[in-house]
């Protein structure tokens, strides 16, 4: 099997491929043709089927298993498959774990080095918070290790939401020895919960699509409710404490703009919004160098609102 990732410019494939999406549009001169995203355990591909109704082309649906021939293409610095022929698959000839994407980084051990941060909190009532989503839920610890960090945009993969948070931990850790003013026990249980909502907001691969929870509520005020649920557990919670955990998720996207109900109100607030942004977009960054075969400029693209360029050292 040829792996999306191993995809480069002029390639010509005849594999099996998960559908993650499917939309049919219509060309400017009124010719119907289907967006396809194309998935495996190393990532995502667009795809267009430009002539849908042909005899070549099976019908299908979203997480449905196909055989795909077709040729690779470059177009806007991304890379793009022609299809020519589809052929939906029966189960048993695929392997389900060829097409889910997982971290690159091994989950055991991210998940260690987190405990090992919950080690480091000095305050009692936020390490027993932390330990009670961390290390006595086993639901949770389940799923936290399972889920994407975001559908597509960052972290996307099994293991995105663990590798996401654990930047945001190492960031905010650094953040605290340059700005002494920061209370380091409040801003890494924050950074540590500030998107745990995500486990009920998106579904788990090979689906990984938003929930009913996911479009009504939104992982933000989803994880501030499940802080909530556990502060109730926890006899002799100071009340105060809990309303500062739960206005740093609250204002962790930093402006109502981009999603946050509440804008940063206290530096611990402040740090961790510029720590998430920090790690998802230098992520979506890496996503995009790593699945481009160009090297040099790539397109202008939508999410940073810039023509990109591949770095380039004389």
């Amino acid at each position: 099997m040829k792996y999306i990732r191993e995809y480069k410019e002029g390639d010509r494939i005849s594999d099996i491929y998960l559908c993650k999406h499917k939309q049919s549009a219509v060309t400017k001169n009124g010719k119907p043709y289907d967006n396809v995203i194309l998935q495996d355990k190393t990532g995502t591909v667009d795809a267009k089927i430009w002539d849908p109704h042909s005899a070549g082309i099976d019908d299908f649906d979203v997480l449905d298993y196909i055989e795909v021939y077709g040729d690779v293409v470059s177009f806007q610095g991304a890379l793009q498959v022609n299809v020519k022929r589809v052929r939906l698959c029966r189960e048993g000839e695929y392997d389900p774990a060829d097409y889910l994407p997982v971290s690159k980084k091994p989950i055991p051990g991210m998940y260690q080095e987190l405990l090992h941060y919950i080690g480091t909190i000095g305050h009692p009532y936020l390490k027993k918070l932390l330990e009670a989503f961390f290390v006595e839920d086993e639901d949770f610890i389940r799923d936290f290790q399972r889920s994407s960090a975001a559908k597509t945009i960052h972290h996307g993969f099994v293991g995105g939401l663990l590798e996401h948070t654990l930047g945001v931990v190492r960031l905010c850790d650094q953040y605290c020895k340059s700005y002494p003013m920061l209370k380091r026990d409040l801003l890494l249980t924050a950074a540590m919960c500030h998107d745990i909502g995500k486990i009920r907001e998106i579904a788990p691969f090979p689906r990984n699509d938003y929930t009913d929870d996911g479009q009504l509520l939104g992982h933000i005020v989803i994880g501030a409710e499940m802080v909530q649920e556990k502060v109730r557990l926890i006899p002799g919670f100071p009340a105060g404490l809990a309303s500062l955990v739960r206005h740093c998720i609250l204002a962790h996207h930093g402006e109502y703009e981009y999603g946050s109900p509440k804008k940063p109100a206290v530096m611990e607030a402040l740090a961790l919004y510029l720590a998430d942004y920090t790690d998802s977009k230098l992520e979506s960054f890496t996503e995009i160098l790593e699945n481009t075969a160009d090297t040099g400029w790539l397109g202008f693209n939508r999410l940073f609102d810039s023509n990109l360029r591949m770095t380039l050292l004389d």
